[in-house]
């Protein structure tokens, strides 16, 4: 399954600050649309892998065990980038099916790539809003946990609304998951990560792993954008969240 003359990884786009009209003041969305070009590695893995793991949005309830081919503790993560991180904890943890929504398709070929170059198995990518993929694929307690690594922050207070951490968003996640399954979020704007701890803590269905802020689990990696953040000295804060 391993492509052909790989094209070097690249490491996600910065956060977006667009202040353009935005979808999410008439419905919460998880994304924003970002400019890329899919390089011809991307597109070779499109075409190859595609097929095989790409699951097309559909609005009624996913058969997991069919997509993945068994049954096992499942993960959603929602905007994983050009999928770096992804791919780690996915060949990390190979007891787990991982379910990842991405509408960035240069970032959906990276990832696509990756699997492909590390034959990684457990994954399969939903391309479509995860907001629309929890609503209408996921039914309530399926899921062992969720990832949402580094959304976009809107550093502005002025967008701060456009934040994917809100309360009904929130809700939505924790009723998914099944009873002592986990929802960790990470970013590296303190701003948000004060948001994230109260919008969290706020959710009567989950309960906080640590005092406020989480050491950072050994499942996550580093990846090279939020390395050269740390070495400018930019703090990085995660939370995880049981559910009750």
């Amino acid at each position: 399954m391993t492509l052909p003359d790989p094209d070097p990884a690249h490491d996600g786009a910065p956060p977006s600050d667009d202040p353009s009209p935005h979808p999410l003041h008439r419905r919460l969305k998880s994304f924003v649309r970002r400019a890329g070009r899919t390089t011809d590695g991307q597109a070779r893995a499109f075409s190859e892998l595609g097929p095989l793991f790409l699951l097309p949005y559909q609005e009624a309830p996913l058969d997991i065990e069919a997509a993945f081919g068994r049954a096992a503790p499942t993960v959603l993560e929602i905007g994983f980038g050009m999928g770096e991180a992804t791919a780690h904890i996915a060949a990390l943890l190979p007891e787990k099916n991982f379910l990842c929504c991405e509408v960035h398709e240069p970032g959906v070929g990276a990832l696509l790539k990756r699997i492909g170059e590390q034959q990684i198995a457990n994954i399969r990518i939903c391309a479509h809003d995860a907001v629309d993929v929890i609503d209408h694929m996921l039914q309530p307690g399926q899921l062992a946990g969720v990832h949402v690594f580094f959304p976009d922050p809107w550093h502005k207070k002025r967008h701060n609304k456009r934040r994917l951490i809100q309360p009904g968003f929130v809700r939505k996640l924790a009723q998914r998951l099944a009873p002592g399954g986990y929802l960790h979020c990470a970013t590296d704007w303190q701003p948000y990560a004060e948001q994230m701890l109260e919008v969290l803590q706020g959710e009567p269905l989950l309960r906080n792993t640590a005092a406020d802020y989480a050491p950072k689990p050994d499942y996550r990696p580093l990846t090279k954008f939020e390395n050269r953040g740390l070495k400018l000295g930019h703090g990085v804060w995660d939370l995880v969240f049981q559910r009750a």
